[in-house]
Order: C-alpha cells, then sequence, then structure tokens
C-alpha cells in the first residue's frame, strides 16, 4: 500500500492532541473527540485491508550507522491491538467528558483530552513499530502522557501514584534498553526481519531475553513486579484506569510476543517452566487479593492482574490455539475492564468514595447501573456468551495440550473470579439501601452511550468470533514458526479408538 496509513493514524491524534491541549472547555472536547473519531475511522480502514492481505508495512531508513529503521508494519497481532486503541480512547473520552467538573484537576479538560490522544498515536506507533530501536523509544515516551494524566486529576495522593508507576516503568525500560543496545550490537540491525536471522541462541540469547521480559512483566503486570497497578488505579479517574490496564498494559503482553518469542525462541523455551509458574501465581494471587479488596478500583486492578496470567499462559504454552486465545484475550479484556472502570468510576463519582463498605442495595436506586456493572463483572469472570469466555477457553484449552498441571492450577483462579465478582456485586448492590447509595442516581444518557458499545462488542465477539480470529490466526501462526514450535499431537486413549 503506498499510502503510508500506518504513519497518519499514529500521527494523527499526536497532532490532534498537540492543537487540542491549546484549548479549553466545550472547543477543547469537540476538537479531542473529532480527532479520536476519525483515528477510530482509520484504524477500522486499516484493519480491514490489513487482514485481507494489503500490506500495509512502511520502511525507511533511519539511522544508519547503527542500523535503526523507521519501520511499520500490520499483521494480525498489531492490527488487533491497534483497533482495540482507536475504539477504546474515543470511549474514554465520552466518559471524562466533564473531568474537571469536581475541581480535583492541576489544568484543563484540554490537557486531560491532549495527553489522551497523544497516549493514542503512541501505543499505535508501540503496536505498529518493526523496528526494535522504534519500539523502544515509543514504549518509553508513552510513559510521559500517562505520568501526567495520572498526576493532573484523581485523588489525594495521585502524585505518589503517579511517581510509583513511573519509578517501576522507567527501571523496567532501563532494563530493556540494555537489551535492546545488546541485540543491536549482536544483530548488526535493529530490523525484526533482519534480526529474525540471527542466531541468538546460547547465553547471549538467555540475558537479552531475560532483559526484555523483566520491562513486559512489569508493564503487564506480573507478581512480584505488580503492586504499582492497585495504587494507580486507586488514584486516577477511572478514563486514566481504563487507558493503563485497557490499552497501555498490553504492551506488555504485546512485547512478549514480538519481541521475547519472536528473537528469542530457545531462550523462550528455556525459561518457560519459570514464566507459567510466574504466571499462576499472577493469576491466584489477584483473584485472592480481588476478592478481599475493600477499594472498587484496587478490586478491578487485582482482576486485570490475574487475567494477565492467564494471558501470559497461552503465549508461553506455544500453541496455536492458545496464542490465538491470548491475543483475542488482551483484545476483549481491554473491553470489559474498561467497562468496569468507567461503571465503577460513574458510581464513585455519585458516591465521593471507593470504599466497598460505603455502599449497599445500589440496585433499588440505580438499576441500569447495577445492572451494567453485573454484565461487565460476568464478562471479566468469562461467562459464556462474552468474548473473554472463547479468549480465555482456547487460550487454556490450547495451553493444557502441552501443560495440563499449570492449567488445572490456574482453574483455581476461574472459581476465585466468580467468588470476587459476585461478592463484590452483592456487597455493594443488593439488600437495603444504605451509606452513600441514597445519594447514587443512576446513569444518564452519555454514561449509557460510553457503556453501550463496550457491551454490544463483548456479546458480538462472545457470539460471532470468527472474523477477529481469522485475523488472529494467522500471526499465531506465524509465531510458531518462529520458535520454531509445532501442535502437539492429540492423544487417543485405545479404549476410545
Amino acid at each position: 500500500m503506498s499510502f503510508p496509513i500506518l504513519t497518519v493514524i499514529a500521527l494523527l491524534p499526536i497532532v490532534g492532541g498537540i492543537i487540542t491541549m491549546m484549548m479549553r472547555g466545550a472547543a477543547a472536547r469537540t476538537t479531542g473527540m473529532v480527532f479520536s473519531l476519525v483515528t477510530l475511522v482509520l484504524g477500522v480502514y486499516a484493519f480491514i485491508r490489513g487482514v485481507n492481505g494489503t500490506d500495509l508495512s512502511e520502511t525507511h531508513r533511519w539511522i544508519r550507522a547503527i542500523g535503526a529503521w523507521y519501520a511499520l508494519g500490520g499483521d494480525g497481532l498489531s492490527l488487533t491491538m491497534i483497533l482495540l486503541v482507536v475504539i477504546l480512547v474515543p470511549v474514554v473520552l465520552l466518559a471524562e467528558w466533564h473531568v474537571d467538573d469536581e475541581g480535583k484537576a492541576r489544568w484543563s479538560t484540554g490537557a486531560f483530552f491532549g495527553l489522551a490522544l497523544m497516549l493514542e498515536g503512541l501505543a499505535i506507533y508501540c503496536f505498529a513499530a518493526t523496528d526494535v530501536l522504534l519500539f523502544y523509544l515509543m514504549f518509553e515516551a508513552t510513559l510521559i502522557p500517562m505520568y501526567f494524566l495520572i498526576a493532573g486529576w484523581g485523588g489525594p495522593r495521585r502524585g505518589r501514584a503517579a511517581m510509583k508507576f513511573l519509578l517501576y516503568s522507567l527501571a523496567g525500560g532501563l532494563v530493556m534498553l540494555f537489551a535492546v543496545i545488546g541485540v543491536g550490537v549482536h544483530g548488526g540491525s535493529f530490523l525484526l526481519s533482519d534480526l529474525a536471522k540471527v542466531d541468538f541462541s546460547g547465553a547471549i540469547g538467555k540475558e537479552l531475553f531475560v532483559g526484555f521480559f523483566i520491562a513486559f512483566a512489569i508493564k503487564a503486570p506480573m507478581v512480584p513486579v505488580h503492586t504499582w497497578l492497585p495504587d494507580t488505579a486507586e488514584q486516577a479517574t477511572a478514563g486514566t484506569s481504563a487507558l493503563l490496564v485497557g490499552l497501555l498494559d498490553k504492551i506488555g503482553t504485546f512485547g512478549m510476543l514480538r519481541l521475547c518469542l519472536g528473537l528469542f525462541p530457545a531462550a523462550s523455551d528455556w525459561a518457560t517452566p519459570f514464566v507459567l509458574t510466574l504466571a499462576i501465581i499472577s493469576v491466584l494471587w489477584g483473584a485472592m487479593m480481588a476478592a478481599t479488596s475493600s477499594d472498587l478500583m484496587r478490586f478491578v486492578s487485582y482482576t486485570s492482574v490475574s487475567h494477565f496470567g492467564f494471558m501470559v499462559i497461552g503465549i508461553f504454552a506455544l500453541t496455536t490455539t492458545s496464542i490465538t486465545g491470548s491475543i483475542f484475550y488482551m483484545f476483549n479484556h481491554g473491553f470489559s475492564t474498561a467497562a468496569l472502570f468507567l461503571v465503577l468510576g460513574f458510581l464513585v463519582r455519585r458516591g465521593r468514595t471507593a470504599k466497598v463498605d460505603a455502599y449497599g442495595g445500589v440496585q433499588k436506586v440505580a438499576p441500569v447501573l447495577a445492572g451494567t456493572f453485573l454484565f461487565a463483572g460476568l464478562a471479566t469472570l468469562s461467562l459464556p456468551g462474552t468474548g473473554n469466555f472463547v479468549s480465555e477457553f482456547m487460550a487454556l484449552a490450547g495451553a493444557w495440550a502441552r501443560h495440563p498441571i499449570y492449567v488445572a492450577v490456574s482453574t483455581i483462579g476461574m472459581v476465585l473470579a466468580a467468588v470476587y465478582v459476585l461478592v463484590t456485586y452483592r456487597r455493594t448492590m443488593t439488600g437495603p439501601v444504605q451509606g452513600v447509595s441514597e445519594k447514587v442516581s443512576d446513569l444518564n444518557g452519555r454514561e449509557k452511550l460510553v457503556l453501550a458499545p463496550l457491551i454490544i462488542l463483548l456479546l458480538v465477539f462472545g457470539f460471532f468470533p470468527r472474523p477477529m480470529l481469522h485475523a488472529i490466526e494467522p500471526a499465531a501462526t506465524a509465531t510458531m514458526t518462529q520458535v520454531h514450535a509445532t501442535d502437539p499431537a492429540p492423544v487417543v486413549k485405545e479404549g476410545l479408538k
């Protein structure tokens, strides 16, 4: 494709963000929303063209002396993540339409909308980059708008939360920088297509794998480097948390697929037992912490720690089905966790507190809000009929063929998911009206419009997942080829022949 559509999709929200930051009030809201919607249209167009065989790649010599390229590409993995980004950002902007109404912000509405748009463009660059150095620079650049989104709006300890987020992320980025330099020196290039031909086996491959994996485990996040996420989600606005977990944290699992598996197949095989153990700990620890959480926003963040564990299990199980399921899970989780953050954000905005014990009987005074929370929670626990069920089932069913014991243990997390969702719903939504629930009103028209597309998409991809799976499967197959893995042959017992 001669037209550089990936560059346009990435640059458009960045330019729009700069323009929006210079505006205030209604003009800023309208301008920001227009840029996000135009980016959405172009993103959907690129997705359709890319999955139907159009070559969207762009490759230009950048820094000749070190072998760096301005290189973008669009396969099923990157286009799926870009589609998630362009859908989620306008939803969040609409949800935070009145972000300054509570008087907590240090800056204007235009600043919030502008930073969100800049984050969108930088994330698209991350997902589209096919040069390791370009990916790293965009990976680090996303920290800037996210830091200011956290520090500028939110709770009384937002500054501390923003700094903790930044320090964890910078620590991971510093480790990854050494790995990026090592890849460039050892491979003689930063272009992924060139690096795929380089032999990274042996000690050097293991060391570089560890450098990348640490950064991605922090970003994902996985236990024990996850503690920044609950603190951040507790203090940030609901929209910021939705962008952080639904969009930005996916760069972690994306990087595991694109770089850890793609460049270091031997090291990935070597590290698989440790990674799967870490993933199971994340699944169980996140679920247990969610079940005991007394804060609604921390509750959602811990559910995500658990779900990222499932994604990592599917990635490192190394079967076509498990990898396809994990990529699809990354996509669907973006919608379900955004729905949870946003609907609970609407509740907290009304009740002025995120404490679970402060609510009771909300379904009597705000039935639509309660029903939406229930649906988002059921989608989160992978209820059949939602996209999360299809993706989680595929990830674990594919992983079972290679690692049945790991999968069997991880299913405890599925049981705990039902516990933490239903118990939290019962504590806040059922029973007599009590606490601050008396002040809670039901969702208004704008808030229903915010949540409607998320609910619709979760249902559509739950009942009709095939179009997305058709787009994702070639990327999963390509990953299997890169790691020189084949799917295990089915085992048929003698008595069943």
